[in-house]
Protein backbone atom coordinates (compact mmCIF):
# COMPACT_ATOMS: atom_id res chain seq x y z
CA UNK A 1 0.00 0.00 0.00
CA UNK A 2 1.15 3.24 -0.34
CA UNK A 3 1.81 6.11 2.43
CA UNK A 4 2.86 9.63 2.32
CA UNK A 5 6.25 9.85 4.82
CA UNK A 6 8.66 12.38 5.84
CA UNK A 7 12.12 11.39 6.07
CA UNK A 8 13.66 14.61 6.81
CA UNK A 9 13.41 18.32 5.84
CA UNK A 10 12.05 18.45 2.22
CA UNK A 11 12.08 15.14 1.56
CA UNK A 12 8.61 14.11 1.44
CA UNK A 13 8.06 10.66 -0.46
CA UNK A 14 5.46 8.30 -1.31
CA UNK A 15 6.20 5.24 0.10
CA UNK A 16 5.48 1.36 -0.75
CA UNK A 17 4.30 -0.02 2.85
CA UNK A 18 2.92 -3.19 4.71
CA UNK A 19 -0.53 -3.23 5.69
CA UNK A 20 -0.34 -3.07 9.23
CA UNK A 21 -2.11 -5.66 11.32
CA UNK A 22 -4.26 -4.23 14.36
CA UNK A 23 -3.43 -5.70 17.44
CA UNK A 24 -5.06 -5.77 20.89
CA UNK A 25 -7.65 -2.88 21.20
CA UNK A 26 -6.77 -1.55 17.64
CA UNK A 27 -8.74 -1.56 14.57
CA UNK A 28 -7.74 -1.34 10.35
CA UNK A 29 -9.15 2.01 8.78
CA UNK A 30 -9.34 1.81 5.06
CA UNK A 31 -8.46 5.41 4.76
CA UNK A 32 -10.22 7.43 2.05
CA UNK A 33 -9.29 11.22 2.62
CA UNK A 34 -6.68 13.03 4.41
CA UNK A 35 -6.41 16.45 5.02
CA UNK A 36 -3.11 18.22 4.69
CA UNK A 37 -2.57 20.48 8.01
CA UNK A 38 -0.30 23.49 8.64
CA UNK A 39 2.12 21.15 10.93
CA UNK A 40 2.30 18.37 8.08
CA UNK A 41 3.30 21.51 6.14
CA UNK A 42 6.01 22.30 8.91
CA UNK A 43 7.62 18.76 9.06
CA UNK A 44 7.85 19.08 5.01
CA UNK A 45 9.62 22.14 5.04
CA UNK A 46 11.20 22.90 8.23
CA UNK A 47 11.93 19.38 9.52
CA UNK A 48 9.62 19.91 12.85
CA UNK A 49 6.94 21.79 14.29
CA UNK A 50 8.24 24.18 17.50
CA UNK A 51 10.64 22.38 19.47
CA UNK A 52 9.07 19.10 17.67
CA UNK A 53 12.04 17.64 15.38
CA UNK A 54 12.15 14.82 13.21
CA UNK A 55 14.26 12.36 13.82
CA UNK A 56 13.09 9.11 11.94
CA UNK A 57 10.90 8.65 9.17
CA UNK A 58 7.17 9.11 9.75
CA UNK A 59 3.94 8.65 8.79
CA UNK A 60 2.59 12.08 8.22
CA UNK A 61 -1.44 12.98 8.48
CA UNK A 62 -3.93 13.71 11.61
CA UNK A 63 -6.87 14.19 9.58
CA UNK A 64 -8.39 11.18 8.10
CA UNK A 65 -11.65 9.38 7.26
CA UNK A 66 -12.43 6.18 6.30
CA UNK A 67 -14.06 2.99 6.64
CA UNK A 68 -13.48 -0.22 9.27
CA UNK A 69 -11.78 -3.02 7.73
CA UNK A 70 -11.50 -5.08 10.48
CA UNK A 71 -10.43 -5.13 14.52
CA UNK A 72 -7.26 -6.81 16.65
CA UNK A 73 -7.97 -8.99 19.93
CA UNK A 74 -10.57 -7.63 22.56
CA UNK A 75 -11.12 -4.60 20.20
CA UNK A 76 -14.85 -3.74 19.34
CA UNK A 77 -16.46 -0.53 17.27
CA UNK A 78 -19.10 0.30 14.45
CA UNK A 79 -19.47 -2.78 11.96
CA UNK A 80 -16.77 -2.92 9.16
CA UNK A 81 -17.83 -1.62 6.35
CA UNK A 82 -18.90 1.79 8.54
CA UNK A 83 -17.67 5.03 7.69
CA UNK A 84 -15.70 6.68 10.19
CA UNK A 85 -13.31 9.64 11.30
CA UNK A 86 -10.25 9.17 13.40
CA UNK A 87 -9.78 11.13 16.61
CA UNK A 88 -6.09 11.82 16.14
CA UNK A 89 -5.43 12.12 20.20
CA UNK A 90 -5.07 9.59 22.68
CA UNK A 91 -4.56 10.73 26.26
CA UNK A 92 -2.73 9.20 29.11
CA UNK A 93 -5.95 9.16 31.56
CA UNK A 94 -3.20 9.72 34.61
CA UNK A 95 -1.60 12.93 34.71
CA UNK A 96 -2.92 16.12 36.61
CA UNK A 97 -4.55 17.59 33.20
CA UNK A 98 -6.31 14.54 32.43
CA UNK A 99 -7.45 13.89 35.88
CA UNK A 100 -8.41 17.96 35.87
CA UNK A 101 -10.21 16.94 32.35
CA UNK A 102 -8.21 18.82 30.06
CA UNK A 103 -6.75 15.81 28.12
CA UNK A 104 -5.92 18.01 24.96
CA UNK A 105 -3.01 19.17 27.42
CA UNK A 106 -2.10 15.52 28.32
CA UNK A 107 1.20 15.39 29.09
CA UNK A 108 2.03 11.99 27.13
CA UNK A 109 -0.62 12.26 24.85
CA UNK A 110 -0.36 10.01 21.57
CA UNK A 111 -1.20 12.12 18.41
CA UNK A 112 -0.92 10.87 15.25
CA UNK A 113 1.86 11.91 13.01
CA UNK A 114 3.39 13.66 15.66
CA UNK A 115 7.10 14.17 16.07
CA UNK A 116 6.63 15.19 19.76
CA UNK A 117 8.20 11.94 21.19
CA UNK A 118 10.29 9.56 20.14
CA UNK A 119 9.93 6.70 18.51
CA UNK A 120 7.45 9.08 16.58
CA UNK A 121 3.48 8.16 16.73
CA UNK A 122 2.79 7.56 13.02
CA UNK A 123 0.45 8.91 11.53
CA UNK A 124 -2.64 8.30 9.18
CA UNK A 125 -1.73 9.03 5.56
CA UNK A 126 -1.57 5.65 4.02
CA UNK A 127 -4.25 3.36 1.96
CA UNK A 128 -4.75 1.70 5.50
CA UNK A 129 -3.81 2.33 9.15
CA UNK A 130 -4.38 0.88 12.32
CA UNK A 131 -5.11 3.20 15.45
CA UNK A 132 -7.05 2.57 18.83
CA UNK A 133 -10.51 1.11 18.13
CA UNK A 134 -11.89 3.90 20.75
CA UNK A 135 -10.72 6.60 18.41
CA UNK A 136 -13.06 5.67 15.88
CA UNK A 137 -16.21 8.14 15.49
CA UNK A 138 -18.95 7.03 13.08
CA UNK A 139 -20.28 9.73 10.43
CA UNK A 140 -23.55 11.08 11.41
CA UNK A 141 -26.17 10.62 8.43
CA UNK A 142 -26.18 12.38 5.46
CA UNK A 143 -22.62 13.44 6.03
CA UNK A 144 -19.78 12.49 3.30
CA UNK A 145 -16.24 11.41 3.67
CA UNK A 146 -15.45 14.26 1.66
CA UNK A 147 -16.47 17.20 3.93
CA UNK A 148 -15.85 14.70 6.88
CA UNK A 149 -12.27 15.10 6.19
CA UNK A 150 -12.49 18.27 8.22
CA UNK A 151 -14.00 16.80 11.72
CA UNK A 152 -10.30 17.67 12.76
CA UNK A 153 -9.65 21.05 12.01
CA UNK A 154 -13.06 22.43 12.75
CA UNK A 155 -12.29 20.39 16.35
CA UNK A 156 -9.45 23.06 17.03
CA UNK A 157 -11.88 25.64 15.88
CA UNK A 158 -14.55 25.35 18.06
CA UNK A 159 -12.26 24.67 20.98
CA UNK A 160 -10.60 28.21 20.45
CA UNK A 161 -14.45 29.77 20.34
CA UNK A 162 -15.26 27.75 23.85
CA UNK A 163 -11.97 28.89 25.09
CA UNK A 164 -13.21 32.46 24.93
CA UNK A 165 -16.16 32.11 26.56
CA UNK A 166 -19.80 33.22 25.76
CA UNK A 167 -19.85 34.82 22.05
CA UNK A 168 -23.51 34.74 21.10
CA UNK A 169 -24.24 38.17 20.08
CA UNK A 170 -20.83 39.55 19.97
CA UNK A 171 -18.57 40.73 17.68
CA UNK A 172 -15.70 38.49 16.99
CA UNK A 173 -12.55 39.41 15.34
CA UNK A 174 -10.56 36.35 13.42
CA UNK A 175 -6.71 37.35 12.43
CA UNK A 176 -5.47 34.73 9.94
CA UNK A 177 -8.58 33.26 7.38
CA UNK A 178 -5.95 29.91 6.17
CA UNK A 179 -7.80 26.75 6.39
CA UNK A 180 -8.01 27.14 10.82
CA UNK A 181 -9.37 30.88 10.36
CA UNK A 182 -11.88 30.01 7.84
CA UNK A 183 -13.48 27.34 10.58
CA UNK A 184 -12.91 30.00 13.34
CA UNK A 185 -15.49 31.80 11.68
CA UNK A 186 -17.90 29.03 10.74
CA UNK A 187 -17.43 28.04 14.83
CA UNK A 188 -18.43 31.66 16.30
CA UNK A 189 -20.86 31.87 13.53
CA UNK A 190 -22.44 28.43 14.97
CA UNK A 191 -21.77 29.40 18.47
CA UNK A 192 -24.38 32.69 17.40
CA UNK A 193 -21.74 35.29 16.63
CA UNK A 194 -23.63 38.26 16.27
CA UNK A 195 -20.38 39.62 13.28
CA UNK A 196 -17.38 37.75 12.55
CA UNK A 197 -14.94 40.10 10.94
CA UNK A 198 -11.61 38.59 9.20
CA UNK A 199 -8.17 40.07 8.63
CA UNK A 200 -6.06 38.19 6.18
CA UNK A 201 -3.16 39.60 3.56
CA UNK A 202 -4.72 37.24 0.57
CA UNK A 203 -7.83 38.27 -1.29
CA UNK A 204 -7.84 34.41 -1.81
CA UNK A 205 -7.73 33.54 1.55
CA UNK A 206 -9.96 36.60 2.17
CA UNK A 207 -12.81 34.87 -0.16
CA UNK A 208 -12.77 31.66 1.49
CA UNK A 209 -13.22 33.29 4.93
CA UNK A 210 -16.51 35.29 3.16
CA UNK A 211 -17.44 31.36 2.18
CA UNK A 212 -17.25 30.06 5.72
CA UNK A 213 -19.62 33.25 6.64
CA UNK A 214 -17.59 36.03 7.70
CA UNK A 215 -19.71 39.68 7.65
CA UNK A 216 -16.53 41.73 7.14
CA UNK A 217 -13.17 41.42 5.11
CA UNK A 218 -10.15 43.37 6.25
CA UNK A 219 -6.57 43.41 4.35
CA UNK A 220 -4.26 43.22 7.27
CA UNK A 221 -1.72 45.13 4.94
CA UNK A 222 -4.25 48.45 4.67
CA UNK A 223 -4.83 50.65 7.68
CA UNK A 224 -7.56 52.51 5.70
CA UNK A 225 -9.43 49.62 4.71
CA UNK A 226 -13.10 50.80 5.81
CA UNK A 227 -13.79 47.18 7.23
CA UNK A 228 -11.44 48.02 10.39
CA UNK A 229 -13.92 47.71 13.34
CA UNK A 230 -13.64 50.76 16.19
CA UNK A 231 -13.31 47.47 18.84
CA UNK A 232 -14.38 43.91 19.00
CA UNK A 233 -15.23 41.66 22.25
CA UNK A 234 -13.78 39.05 21.42
CA UNK A 235 -10.13 38.14 19.07
CA UNK A 236 -9.13 35.10 18.17
CA UNK A 237 -5.86 35.22 16.62
CA UNK A 238 -5.55 32.38 14.00
CA UNK A 239 -2.30 33.28 11.67
CA UNK A 240 0.55 32.23 14.38
CA UNK A 241 2.27 35.64 13.88
CA UNK A 242 2.93 38.00 16.39
CA UNK A 243 1.91 41.32 13.93
CA UNK A 244 -1.95 39.42 14.39
CA UNK A 245 -1.54 39.29 18.24
CA UNK A 246 -0.88 42.47 17.99
CA UNK A 247 -3.57 43.59 16.21
CA UNK A 248 -5.92 41.34 18.40
CA UNK A 249 -4.77 43.38 21.85
CA UNK A 250 -5.09 46.87 20.05
CA UNK A 251 -8.81 45.97 18.76
CA UNK A 252 -10.46 44.14 21.61
CA UNK A 253 -12.67 46.30 23.95
CA UNK A 254 -11.35 46.92 27.49
CA UNK A 255 -11.83 43.78 29.24
CA UNK A 256 -12.44 41.82 26.14
CA UNK A 257 -10.70 38.22 25.74
CA UNK A 258 -7.99 37.75 23.03
CA UNK A 259 -7.04 33.63 22.45
CA UNK A 260 -4.16 32.60 20.52
CA UNK A 261 -4.62 30.18 18.72
CA UNK A 262 -2.18 30.10 15.77
CA UNK A 263 1.01 28.26 17.23
CA UNK A 264 3.62 31.06 17.19
CA UNK A 265 7.37 30.61 16.76
CA UNK A 266 9.60 29.34 19.14
CA UNK A 267 10.96 31.65 21.64
CA UNK A 268 9.99 34.98 22.21
CA UNK A 269 7.89 37.36 20.53
CA UNK A 270 7.00 40.70 20.66
CA UNK A 271 3.82 41.31 23.16
CA UNK A 272 2.25 44.50 23.77
CA UNK A 273 1.69 43.75 27.40
CA UNK A 274 1.16 46.88 28.72
CA UNK A 275 -2.58 46.62 26.95
CA UNK A 276 -3.25 43.40 28.86
CA UNK A 277 -2.25 45.24 32.15
CA UNK A 278 -3.87 48.45 31.43
CA UNK A 279 -7.22 47.48 29.57
CA UNK A 280 -7.32 44.42 31.72
CA UNK A 281 -7.97 42.25 28.31
CA UNK A 282 -7.77 38.17 29.12
CA UNK A 283 -5.15 36.72 26.92
CA UNK A 284 -5.78 32.71 26.89
CA UNK A 285 -4.16 29.96 24.65
CA UNK A 286 -5.86 27.10 22.62
CA UNK A 287 -4.37 23.88 22.03
CA UNK A 288 -6.04 20.93 19.82
CA UNK A 289 -9.53 19.94 21.30
CA UNK A 290 -10.85 17.17 23.20
CA UNK A 291 -14.91 16.52 23.23
CA UNK A 292 -15.28 19.11 20.42
CA UNK A 293 -14.47 16.53 17.88
CA UNK A 294 -18.26 14.83 18.15
CA UNK A 295 -19.35 18.16 17.80
CA UNK A 296 -17.57 18.78 14.74
CA UNK A 297 -19.30 16.22 13.30
CA UNK A 298 -22.71 16.93 13.82
CA UNK A 299 -21.64 20.39 12.63
CA UNK A 300 -20.40 19.34 9.33
CA UNK A 301 -23.46 16.96 8.71
CA UNK A 302 -25.92 20.10 9.07
CA UNK A 303 -23.89 22.64 7.15
CA UNK A 304 -23.24 21.85 3.37
CA UNK A 305 -21.47 25.26 2.84
CA UNK A 306 -18.22 23.57 4.27
CA UNK A 307 -17.79 21.84 1.23
CA UNK A 308 -16.80 25.55 -0.23
CA UNK A 309 -13.64 25.30 2.10
CA UNK A 310 -11.98 21.92 0.51
CA UNK A 311 -10.36 23.79 -2.57
CA UNK A 312 -8.53 20.48 -4.06
CA UNK A 313 -8.87 17.08 -3.87
CA UNK A 314 -4.88 15.05 -4.82
CA UNK A 315 -4.60 11.27 -5.95
CA UNK A 316 -1.64 10.09 -2.49
CA UNK A 317 0.40 9.57 -5.89
CA UNK A 318 0.92 12.89 -6.21
CA UNK A 319 1.56 13.83 -2.66
CA UNK A 320 4.24 16.43 -2.95
CA UNK A 321 1.97 18.59 -5.65
CA UNK A 322 -0.40 18.42 -3.13
CA UNK A 323 1.95 19.45 -0.45
CA UNK A 324 3.34 22.80 -2.38
CA UNK A 325 -0.97 23.77 -3.45
CA UNK A 326 -1.68 23.48 0.29
CA UNK A 327 1.64 25.59 0.79
CA UNK A 328 -0.02 28.49 -1.62
CA UNK A 329 -2.40 30.23 0.46
CA UNK A 330 -2.73 32.75 -2.71
CA UNK A 331 -4.61 30.03 -4.45
CA UNK A 332 -5.96 27.05 -1.86
CA UNK A 333 -7.05 26.76 1.43
CA UNK A 334 -8.09 23.12 2.71
CA UNK A 335 -6.08 20.33 0.50
CA UNK A 336 -7.25 16.66 0.76
CA UNK A 337 -4.74 13.68 -0.44
CA UNK A 338 -7.25 11.09 -2.31
CA UNK A 339 -5.61 6.86 -0.85
CA UNK A 340 -8.70 5.34 -3.12
CA UNK A 341 -7.19 3.09 -5.49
Amino acid sequence: MLGCVIHGQGDLRVDELPVPAPGPGHALVAVRYGGVCGSDLHYWRHGGVGDFRLKEPMLLGHEVVGTVVSYGDGASGPVPGTAVAVHPATPCGVCPECADGRRNVCRDTRYLGSAARFPHVQGGFAAQVAVPANQLRPLPAGLELRRAALAEPLSVALHAVRRAGEVAGRHVLVTGAGPIGCLVVAAAKAAGAARVTVTDLLPTALEYARIAGADSLVRADDPDDAGWPAEVDVAIEASGVAAGLDTCLRLVRRGGVVVQLGMLPPGQSPFAGNLVVSREIELRGAFRFDTEFDDALELLAAEASFDGLVSAVVPVREAESAFALAADRSTSCKVLLDFAG
